[in-house]
């Protein structure tokens, strides 16, 4: 799963934790392909909420086994296998907790996005806590005195009670973590998925257009006194060249040739393609748009002067339509053939591919495995002969789809018209890998960052993807993470 993705849906389940929606954070958090120690903590977190001891275990696993010197880890598996009654386990957990402390009184996680303070003391507290259940009440002891040495004038009541329980070989309570409290995602990351929208919204002051709702960019309207003494055609219409039509959906791009709109926009078509997708202008951009996105504003002289542009339909937006290569003109005008285009539209499945990046493909319903492979092939620019397409994230078995597949069995898989598959590529029949983008380090880089990939001056790295324009995103010796885009060079095509 690309990095994008990741942080995406990692933010989308932290969030439904704030709102107490425990059950759709953990939903979204275990469909997270490839979670890194972070997010098996927080996993980890939500089911000792929900009792589920056995699969809390197995999370804090995953977050030691990407982390070995995440201390609260140790500290909360420890914790687990206290519930569990697994005494040792949780007596070499706490004992391993306070190893990382590396002697310190306490691990502040707040710059690694966890508002929690991990102390020694109570690490210890715990300690003597499972040593006790063990009956050595004289190594409880000892660890507990050996608390007060790292305690905190907050703390000290709570190692008072457990050496006086211990005096009376009673067992006490655990310090135990405040398991609502997860590991956040970094915030300037999040704040680059958002778009910033550094204009805020246009307010329409005076307009010839009777009850203008128009909230784009157009050139300075012409002003009258009193106002038109007829009607006339409106100005800002005549002086922008294309047909004029109203957004109906929310349009997100997913292409640089793409354009966003949002419903209530007035954009001016210039030309539509076969394919269903329109060369449109907004705001000064060109850009492209799914024709049945839109709407054709319909303005005469005086049949529409008292009326207002309508409120935004509330209904779905229709399917996003497949991208040729090329946009034809077309008559926008033609109903006949703006019809034909949302039928067919409508007759088709969507197929949703995860590469390195991730794309769509549509094809009718039931297609053989020959189109769905050409299709994907011609998106990838690679050879059909060299892509591996499987129904699973693992192309093992009776995961991978070929020309011997019951295509059947993969079709009955989409719901609402819609598919998940996942794609790989392998070496070509001639010897010669697949073209892949290298980089060479130009300098060494290192972070502490676990999201962060770690290389030497001189490390080839696989490039997967562009976070932005200062961030990549790739693969060397193994490891997969984003890093400096001016940390490395691209490698020449011919070695040299």
């Amino acid at each position: 799963m690309a990095f994008l993705d990741t942080l995406r849906l990692w933010d989308e389940a932290v969030t439904f934790v704030d709102r107490q929606d425990l059950s759709e954070a953990l939903k979204i958090f275990l469909s997270i392909e490839e979670p890194n120690s972070k997010i098996c903590f927080d996993i980890g977190c939500l089911h000792l909420l929900n009792q589920d001891l056995d699969a809390a275990e197995k999370a804090f696993d995953c977050s030691i086994r990407k982390d070995e010197h995440l201390a609260v880890a140790f500290f909360q598996r420890g914790i687990t296998f206290y519930r569990k009654n697994r005494y040792e386990e949780s007596l070499a957990d706490f004992q391993h907790a306070f190893k990382t402390l590396r002697g310190n009184q306490l691990i502040d996680y707040k710059a690694l996005g966890l508002r929690y303070k991990l102390y020694a003391c109570e690490v210890l507290h715990n300690m003597a806590l499972v040593e006790a259940q063990l009956g050595n009440w004289e190594k409880a002891q000892v660890n507990l005195v050996k608390a007060l040495d790292y305690k905190t004038d907050g703390k000290l009541n709570i190692l008072d009670r457990a050496l006086q329980s211990t005096l009376k070989q009673k067992p006490f309570k655990p310090v135990e973590f405040p398991s609502k409290e997860l590991f956040k995602p970094n915030k300037n990351y999040v704040a680059e998925l958002e778009k910033k929208d550094y204009l805020g919204k246009a307010k329409v002051v005076a307009s010839v257009v009777p009850q203008d709702n128009f909230s784009g960019f157009a050139p300075l309207q012409p002003q009258a006194e009193d106002g038109p003494t007829c009607p006339k055609e409106p100005e800002v219409l005549r002086a922008l060249e294309g047909e004029p039509h109203t957004v109906l959906f929310q349009f997100v791009p997913e292409t640089s040739d793409e354009l966003a709109v949002v419903p209530g926009n007035i954009v001016f078509v210039l030309h539509k393609g076969a394919d269903n997708w329109a060369s449109v202008i907004f705001n000064g951009r060109r850009g492209l748009v799914p024709y049945n996105y839109l709407e054709r504003l319909e303005i005469s002289l005086a049949s529409k002067q008292n009326e207002g542009i309508s409120e935004p339909p509330t209904r779905e937006p229709p399917t996003r339509p497949e991208m040729k290569q090329g946009l034809t003109p077309s008559d926008s005008s033609s109903g006949d053939i703006q019809q034909k285009d949302a039928q067919s539209m409508d007759n088709l499945c969507i197929v949703k591919i995860r590469f390195t990046f991730n794309f769509a493909v549509s094809v009718p319903p039931g297609s053989p495995y020959a189109i769905l492979i050409e299709k994907i092939s011609k998106k990838l620019n690679v050879p059909s002969t060299a892509i591996i397409l499987s129904i699973t994230s693992e192309a093992t078995g009776q995961s991978v789809i070929n020309a011997n597949t019951e295509m059947e069995s993969v079709w009955s898989a989409a719901s609402g018209g819609r598919i998940t598959l996942w794609c790989n590529t392998k070496e070509q029949t001639d010897g010669k890998p697949e073209d892949k983008i290298h980089l060479v380090a130009l300098h060494s880089y290192e972070s502490s960052n676990p999201e962060d990939l770690n290389f030497n001056q001189g490390d080839t790295i696989t490039l997967l993807s562009k976070v932005n324009q200062d961030w990549f995103e790739g693969q060397c010796n193994g490891n997969t993470g984003i890093f400096p885009a001016s940390f490395v060079e691209e490698v020449p095509v011919n070695g040299q």
